[in-house]
Protein backbone atom coordinates (compact mmCIF):
# COMPACT_ATOMS: atom_id res chain seq x y z
CA UNK A 1 0.00 0.00 0.00
CA UNK A 2 1.31 3.58 -1.12
CA UNK A 3 2.47 6.31 1.49
CA UNK A 4 1.06 9.40 1.63
CA UNK A 5 4.05 10.79 0.66
CA UNK A 6 4.34 8.20 -2.32
CA UNK A 7 1.10 9.07 -3.59
CA UNK A 8 1.90 12.70 -3.54
CA UNK A 9 4.81 12.26 -5.54
CA UNK A 10 2.96 10.72 -7.96
CA UNK A 11 0.18 13.59 -7.86
CA UNK A 12 3.47 15.65 -9.02
CA UNK A 13 2.27 17.32 -5.56
CA UNK A 14 5.36 18.73 -3.53
CA UNK A 15 4.24 19.99 0.26
CA UNK A 16 4.66 23.58 0.68
CA UNK A 17 6.12 25.66 3.52
CA UNK A 18 3.24 26.45 5.76
CA UNK A 19 1.26 29.30 6.31
CA UNK A 20 1.70 30.86 9.67
CA UNK A 21 -1.22 32.79 11.63
CA UNK A 22 -1.44 36.29 10.96
CA UNK A 23 -3.68 36.75 13.95
CA UNK A 24 -4.55 35.15 17.55
CA UNK A 25 -4.70 31.80 16.88
CA UNK A 26 -2.46 28.87 15.95
CA UNK A 27 -2.14 27.15 12.90
CA UNK A 28 -3.39 23.50 13.98
CA UNK A 29 -4.01 21.91 17.61
CA UNK A 30 -3.93 18.50 18.58
CA UNK A 31 -5.78 17.15 21.76
CA UNK A 32 -6.07 13.40 22.54
CA UNK A 33 -6.01 11.61 19.17
CA UNK A 34 -7.03 14.63 17.14
CA UNK A 35 -5.40 16.95 14.74
CA UNK A 36 -8.00 19.90 14.26
CA UNK A 37 -6.09 22.18 11.74
CA UNK A 38 -7.34 25.79 11.33
CA UNK A 39 -8.78 27.31 8.30
CA UNK A 40 -6.12 27.31 5.06
CA UNK A 41 -6.85 29.45 1.85
CA UNK A 42 -5.88 28.38 -1.87
CA UNK A 43 -2.06 29.87 -1.14
CA UNK A 44 0.06 28.77 -3.99
CA UNK A 45 3.43 27.56 -4.02
CA UNK A 46 4.96 30.52 -3.93
CA UNK A 47 2.94 31.57 -0.90
CA UNK A 48 0.90 33.96 -2.38
CA UNK A 49 -2.58 34.26 -3.28
CA UNK A 50 -3.20 33.93 -7.11
CA UNK A 51 -5.92 36.56 -8.65
CA UNK A 52 -7.40 33.49 -10.06
CA UNK A 53 -8.83 32.34 -6.63
CA UNK A 54 -9.88 35.48 -5.66
CA UNK A 55 -13.25 36.78 -5.62
CA UNK A 56 -16.65 35.35 -5.36
CA UNK A 57 -17.48 32.34 -6.90
CA UNK A 58 -20.84 32.99 -9.73
CA UNK A 59 -19.72 36.78 -9.96
CA UNK A 60 -16.01 36.74 -10.33
CA UNK A 61 -14.86 33.21 -11.12
CA UNK A 62 -15.90 30.29 -11.86
CA UNK A 63 -16.75 26.16 -10.78
CA UNK A 64 -13.56 25.28 -11.93
CA UNK A 65 -11.61 27.91 -10.49
CA UNK A 66 -12.74 27.18 -7.42
CA UNK A 67 -12.10 23.58 -7.38
CA UNK A 68 -8.67 24.47 -8.14
CA UNK A 69 -8.56 26.79 -5.07
CA UNK A 70 -10.30 24.14 -2.99
CA UNK A 71 -7.80 21.65 -3.75
CA UNK A 72 -4.85 24.01 -3.17
CA UNK A 73 -6.31 24.67 0.60
CA UNK A 74 -6.24 20.70 0.54
CA UNK A 75 -2.36 21.02 -0.35
CA UNK A 76 -2.00 23.27 2.29
CA UNK A 77 -4.03 21.46 4.84
CA UNK A 78 -1.60 18.40 4.31
CA UNK A 79 1.77 20.98 4.69
CA UNK A 80 0.17 21.88 8.27
CA UNK A 81 -0.50 18.16 9.58
CA UNK A 82 2.69 17.34 8.24
CA UNK A 83 4.57 20.33 10.37
CA UNK A 84 1.88 19.56 13.25
CA UNK A 85 2.75 15.33 13.18
CA UNK A 86 6.26 15.20 11.53
CA UNK A 87 5.03 12.51 8.99
CA UNK A 88 1.82 12.16 7.16
CA UNK A 89 1.74 8.45 7.65
CA UNK A 90 0.83 9.30 11.55
CA UNK A 91 -2.92 10.26 10.08
CA UNK A 92 -5.21 7.27 10.60
CA UNK A 93 -8.24 8.69 8.82
CA UNK A 94 -9.36 12.65 7.77
CA UNK A 95 -12.21 12.84 9.61
CA UNK A 96 -14.10 16.29 8.19
CA UNK A 97 -13.44 19.20 6.11
CA UNK A 98 -15.43 22.46 6.96
CA UNK A 99 -15.34 24.16 3.81
CA UNK A 100 -16.50 27.72 3.25
CA UNK A 101 -17.18 28.71 -0.25
CA UNK A 102 -16.76 33.14 -1.16
CA UNK A 103 -20.24 33.13 -3.36
CA UNK A 104 -22.30 35.84 -5.02
CA UNK A 105 -26.24 35.34 -5.30
CA UNK A 106 -27.80 32.66 -6.52
CA UNK A 107 -24.82 30.07 -6.23
CA UNK A 108 -25.42 26.80 -6.07
CA UNK A 109 -22.22 24.95 -6.95
CA UNK A 110 -21.40 24.91 -3.85
CA UNK A 111 -20.65 21.00 -3.13
CA UNK A 112 -19.26 20.81 -6.34
CA UNK A 113 -16.46 23.14 -5.60
CA UNK A 114 -15.57 21.23 -2.32
CA UNK A 115 -15.30 18.28 -4.19
CA UNK A 116 -11.88 19.83 -5.26
CA UNK A 117 -10.89 18.91 -1.57
CA UNK A 118 -12.79 15.79 -0.81
CA UNK A 119 -11.11 14.25 -4.35
CA UNK A 120 -7.48 15.39 -3.51
CA UNK A 121 -7.67 13.68 0.43
CA UNK A 122 -8.67 10.89 -1.59
CA UNK A 123 -6.25 10.82 -3.97
CA UNK A 124 -3.29 11.55 -1.01
CA UNK A 125 -4.81 9.55 1.79
CA UNK A 126 -6.22 6.32 -0.02
CA UNK A 127 -9.91 5.51 -0.13
CA UNK A 128 -10.09 4.65 3.44
CA UNK A 129 -8.09 7.38 5.30
CA UNK A 130 -9.46 10.02 2.77
CA UNK A 131 -13.27 9.71 2.72
CA UNK A 132 -14.36 12.00 5.22
CA UNK A 133 -17.47 13.77 6.91
CA UNK A 134 -18.22 17.26 5.54
CA UNK A 135 -19.95 20.61 5.76
CA UNK A 136 -19.81 23.38 2.62
CA UNK A 137 -21.61 26.66 2.86
CA UNK A 138 -21.84 29.85 0.70
CA UNK A 139 -19.89 32.56 2.90
CA UNK A 140 -20.46 36.43 2.06
CA UNK A 141 -16.80 36.85 2.48
CA UNK A 142 -13.55 35.22 3.17
CA UNK A 143 -10.21 36.76 4.29
CA UNK A 144 -7.86 38.09 1.45
CA UNK A 145 -10.60 37.73 -0.77
CA UNK A 146 -10.13 34.30 -1.13
CA UNK A 147 -12.81 32.10 -2.85
CA UNK A 148 -12.17 29.11 -0.25
CA UNK A 149 -11.29 28.49 3.21
CA UNK A 150 -11.02 25.12 4.40
CA UNK A 151 -10.43 23.68 8.18
CA UNK A 152 -10.05 20.10 8.90
CA UNK A 153 -10.01 17.46 11.70
CA UNK A 154 -8.11 14.15 11.32
CA UNK A 155 -7.50 10.92 13.76
CA UNK A 156 -3.82 10.50 14.56
CA UNK A 157 -1.87 7.87 15.77
CA UNK A 158 0.24 8.53 18.42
Amino acid sequence: MPTTEARLKELGIILPSPAAPVANYVPWVITGNLLVISGQLPFGPDGQLAPEHKGKLGVDIFNEAGQTAARLCAINILAQAKAALGKLSRIERCVRLGVYVNTGPKFHAIAAVANGASDLMVAALGETKGRHARYAVGAAELPLDAAVEIESMFEIAP
